[in-house]
This record gives structure tokens, sequence and C-alpha cells, in this order.
């Protein structure tokens, strides 16, 4: 189809000969690639799907596909470029044990490619090539290597699933060789685990898919000179990063020469580290376990925490500032009708500026039940992407957060647990 040609010069991404967000008058950040994580976007689960029957809908593969394709006019309208689906997913990581999972599509051999996989991820990237975005296709999911039998089979994967993708001629692709390289879950495969291993797998890829860019990204922090010369577009992770530290990993990312694309791929809904990024000419991933990478998936803008990362992208890119009224900035998420399972809940405080929250008490029934001091501002914090749930909360319950600004005001939200 290519309809959406990607070219790389220096640093900046163009879409069809011109910098990306040249529709936009005026825009100081033409050449990044604002993206999201969708990592579920081709999601299945071989040991059953009956489990993911929650949330109030029914999990279906092609359906769950087929929903990320009608969502992504509205994502392009609000400014982003690109995401990130993965061939073996990603983790539900707050609900379901991820060594439980199988989402491999390679076979235990890597010879044996799974076609309704390949089904869905040609209708995703030929929505995204219709749409003008770009997508990013990670190879590799941690724990889900396990099924494959040795490092032959993981090299026989990349280049069996890089052939397919030479054949299809596609020009709106970055392959990220895998997902965060460096946890102890790739021990299983050197080739996967170790820096000389993933520059194997990248010159393979490379190579097999006809010269598409490749990179590969490490956990939160995570750099690798070797890796990152070798890569045609820098691919890093915010995970659990300060933003002091986000910018400390930008600048190794910057003294690579020649200069390429530096792209954040996966973040955190910590919506104040956008500023680090945009700063800096970083291109960041927009990262939410909660509301992107929990089976069955609500692929648009959601109410809450992703129409404040949409907001705020367009006000990054436009250079015009969002006129939703003050009362409406913030919202007291997580306590919607069938967003319990197993009788978990995830609460958070979403806020369109969270840099200007000084710290935030919630309440449960009028009594304190747990106040949060870092973006994002959730009960159970543990790292800007990852909280611990509340359990044992019944219908009716009264919550109130109370929204300490840096400024000395304060704002109340209250919601009643449905």
């Amino acid at each position: 189809m290519n309809h959406t040609k990607m070219t790389i010069k220096g640093d900046k991404f163009y879409i069809n000969g011109e910098l990306t967000y040249s529709e936009i008058d005026g825009c100081p950040y033409r050449g990044l690639l604002m993206n999201a994580r969708f990592i579920q976007g081709i999601y299945d689960d071989k040991t059953g799907r009956e489990r993911y029957s929650r949330f109030g809908k029914s999990f279906d593969p092609d359906q769950n596909t087929d929903e990320l394709i009608e969502s992504l006019p509205e994502w392009y309208q609000a400014g982003l470029r690109a995401f990130t689906v993965g061939l073996q997913g990603g983790g539900p990581c707050f609900t379901i044990p991820l060594d439980s999972i199988d989402n491999n599509p390679y076979g235990s051999d890597g010879k044996n490619l799974d076609q309704a996989y390949l089904s869905r991820l040609a209708r995703l990237i030929d929505a995204a090539d219709r749409q003008g975005m770009v997508v990013i296709v990670s190879l590799f999911y941690g724990v889900q290597s396990m099924y494959l039998t040795d490092d032959d089979a993981v090299e026989q994967a990349v280049t069996n699933i890089c052939r397919w993708l030479k054949d299809r001629d596609d020009k709106n692709v970055i392959i990220e060789a895998a997902n965060e390289h460096n946890i102890s879950a790739f021990e299983c495969h050197k080739v996967l685990s170790q820096e000389n291993g993933i520059l194997r797998l990248m010159e393979i890829a490379k190579k097999e898919s006809g010269g598409l860019p490749v990179g590969c990204s490490g956990t939160g922090g995570y750099f690798s000179e070797r890796i990152a010369k070798a890569s045609d577009v820098i691919l890093i992770h915010g995970n659990a990063q300060s933003r002091n530290l986000l910018y400390n990993l930008i600048k190794k990312a910057k003294a690579i020469q020649p200069a390429r694309p530096i792209v954040v791929n996966e973040d955190s809904q910590a919506l104040s580290q956008m500023k680090v990024t945009f700063q800096n000419g970083v291109s960041w991933g927009y990262y939410n376990n909660m509301t992107k990478q929990e089976p069955p998936t609500v692929w648009g803008i959601t109410k809450g925490e992703d129409a404040y990362f949409a907001l705020r992208m367009q006000e990054y890119l436009t250079g015009k500032q969002s006129d939703l009224p003050f009362e409406d900035q913030f919202y007291l998420q997580g306590l919607e009708k069938d967003m319990a399972y197993e009788g978990k809940r995830f609460i958070r405080l979403a806020s369109l500026y969270p840099e200007q929250i000084d710290y935030v008490e919630f309440y449960r029934d009028g009594i304190l039940y747990e106040q949060a001091y870092d973006d994002p501002f959730v009960i159970n914090f543990i790292e800007n992407w990852w909280q611990g749930p509340v359990t044992g909360i019944e219908s009716g319950e009264e919550w109130k957060a109370v929204v300490h600004l840096r400024d000395g005001k304060i704002i109340e939200k209250r919601t009643i647990a449905e």
C-alpha cells in the first residue's frame, strides 16, 4: 500500500518526505514521533481466553485488533504518530501471572509463524499506513521467550518474521529486536539477554527485512552504548525514572554519533515526564498498564489518564493551551463500573497538569486511607508505571481525593464505587 513512507535524516523522522507534524502550523517539535505502547494489539493466549472475560467485555483476538484499528483516527487527531505492538505481546502486569500466558506466535523452533497472528499484524500495519502512522514492531517479550527451544530458534524466528515484513514491503515499520532485553526473563537465551546476542539479532533483522530501521530497548534507565551505536533508532524506556534520571538517560543517547532519532517507546502515565523529552528533542511513549495493557482493552481515548495525555500532547505540538475547565482537569480513576478484577481495584488521581500538584490525600468513606506524593498520584505507589491494588471495596463506598496544589489551593474529587 505504502501511503506512509517513513524515512530518517539525522535525528529527525520524515513522513512522505516532510518532517513529522509539518501539517501543524508553527509546531516547534517537527521531526518527533509521539507514540504509545499498544503492545497487546495482536494479543492472544493459547492457555485459554476465558479469564479475559472481564471489565465488562469478552475477549476475542480479532475483535481486539479491529477495535485498535478503529481507534487510530482519534489518536492521530490527538497527535500520536506511532505505536508499539508486540508479536509476543506484553504483560497484563497487574492482574495475571505472566508465566501462565502462552502468547508465542513463532512455534518452539522459530520456523512456524502463526498465520492468525500474521493476519492481525498485517491488518494493523495496513491501517496505520492508511492513517499516516508508524508501527514499532517488537519481536520478543521476556517470559514468552521460554517457548523458543534455544538461541537457534530465536534467530530463526527473527529471520522468518523479518522476511515476512520484507515481502510485504512496508515503509512505516520500525523493528524493536526485544522489549527490555536485559530483564531476567530473557536469561534463558544468551542471544536475547547479552549485548553480543542482541547485536546479532539486530544484524539479522536489518538484513532479512530489507533494511527496515532497527533498535532494541532495555529497562528504565538502562543504556548500552554498543546497542545504541548499532541502532537506526535509539529506543529507551523511562519506567521508574525521575525526570532528572530520564534526562541523564537522554544525555547518554545524545552522545552517540552520528546523531539518530531517540524514541522513548515506553514510560508511564506520568505526564510530567513529557517536558523532559520535548525540551530535548526526543519522542515520548505513553504507557498505561491499566487502560492499555490489560486485555480486553478499550483502545480509544478513555476518560482520565488517556484523555489528559492526548490533551497535553496537543498542547505541546500546537502551542495552544487546553480550554478544559479547571474542575475537569482532575479525575478520580479506577472506581468505575466493571473495573474490579478478583476484588482488586487500582485507584489513582489523574490530572491534566500533575506538575501543579504537591500531594494527594485519598479518603475511603471519610477516613484517610493513603497519601501520594509523586506523579502519577496513585494508591499503593511502587514505581511511576506500577501500583498495588486496593481490595475489598464494596459498591456504594464513597471515595474522595483531596488534591493539594503547589500554589496552596485545594480541590476535592469524589466518586461512589460502582
